[in-house]
């Protein structure tokens, strides 16, 4: 029996932080065994916020080495750059004649980064980011798409734009089903609902062991707890979230130390410093070793492409067949 198709990326935004981790890469990194796995180095999305092209090779290069260090193996999961497979486009330019502006306005992700980037003019091209990702996931033919519950909107999208061209023109797309992850958002250091490099408020997946201690030293807590034997409200601290994720096997007694005031908010720091420092280790090392053989990485990349580029012409030559365009 084959296995299921997915298809998920990141923006190239240069190395990756634990948020990342938590909220898609490890997911990834648990699917590849059981999912036959696509994943896009969505260049073209970055355009949607940054005309700045400069720095977008060296990011995804960047993201890659991050992607592979914490486990995701390339002979298991096809890793590409989306603005290489020319397909993307020219998906993307007719599924965009399958969807309404008022459709994607009522996109909530949209209205959220329009808030967040204080955005006043937004471009045509953010508009309809949802739209290249529809031709993104379809043009592989992706059965099921990664995400946690904020992108659910994006899949929901997709659905209706492979309903509407298979309606249209004939059957060539299957409507994907998201796959939920579980850990969806990690807080930032400072207590936003996001962890974001623009916000200074991160723990890199590269970052070494004295970086981790200094960050996290500065992470917020519960405002109530002053005192070192003051009890304290796990369930309002940024730092308990932190180990649920990587310190789960201690968290009740975590827990209890910090509601009794035994557990005082430096030592519950140093705790969590411990425990994503172990986290980190084996990732640094691999990064180490394959930034030392960056033209491997580039290989990697390179064999990807030239394998997805054949999935991709396929699905459009059976797009030009129904539309009688070919």
């Amino acid at each position: 029996m084959s296995k299921k198709r997915i298809l998920s990326g990141m923006r190239p935004t240069g190395k990756l932080h634990i948020g990342h981790y938590v909220g898609a890469l490890e997911n990834w990194i648990k699917l590849q065994n059981d999912y036959e796995s696509y994943h896009l180095i969505a260049d073209y999305h970055v355009l949607t916020t940054n005309l700045d092209t400069s720095e977008i090779y060296n990011n995804s290069i960047e993201m890659v080495i991050d992607w592979i260090a914490a486990g995701l193996d390339p002979a298991k999961s096809l890793i590409f750059r989306q603005s290489q497979i020319k397909e993307h486009a020219e998906l993307y330019l007719i599924f965009s004649m399958l969807v309404t502006t008022a459709r994607l306005e009522r996109n909530p992700t949209l209205k959220e980064q329009v808030r967040d980037l204080n955005i006043e003019n937004m471009i045509y091209g953010h508009l309809g980011y949802t739209v290249l990702q529809s031709a993104d996931i379809l043009l592989y033919k992706g059965q099921a798409v990664p995400v946690g519950e904020d992108q659910v909107p994006h899949v929901e999208i997709t659905r209706e734009i492979a309903r509407k061209f298979n309606n249209q023109y004939g059957l060539v797309f299957q409507e994907p089903e998201p796959l939920l992850t579980n850990f969806s958002r990690l807080q930032g250091l400072d207590g936003d609902a996001k962890m974001s490099k623009s916000l200074n408020n991160t723990i890199l997946l590269s970052d070494e062991p004295e970086e981790v201690k200094q960050k996290l030293r500065k992470a917020v807590t519960d405002p109530l707890k002053v005192r070192r034997n003051d009890p304290g409200r796990p369930e309002v601290c940024l730092v308990f979230t932190y180990h649920k994720k990587f310190n789960h096997e201690n968290v009740s007694e975590i827990e209890s130390g910090c509601k009794s005031g035994e557990l005082g908010c430096v030592d519950c720091k140093m705790k969590c410093v411990e425990k994503i420092n172990m986290f980190l280790e084996p990732i640094i090392y691999k990064r180490k070793q394959m930034e030392n053989d960056i033209d491997a990485v580039k290989n990697i990349i390179a064999d990807g492409e030239n394998k997805a580029k054949i999935v991709a012409a396929s699905t459009m030559d059976e797009v030009h067949k129904v539309m009688s365009l070919g």
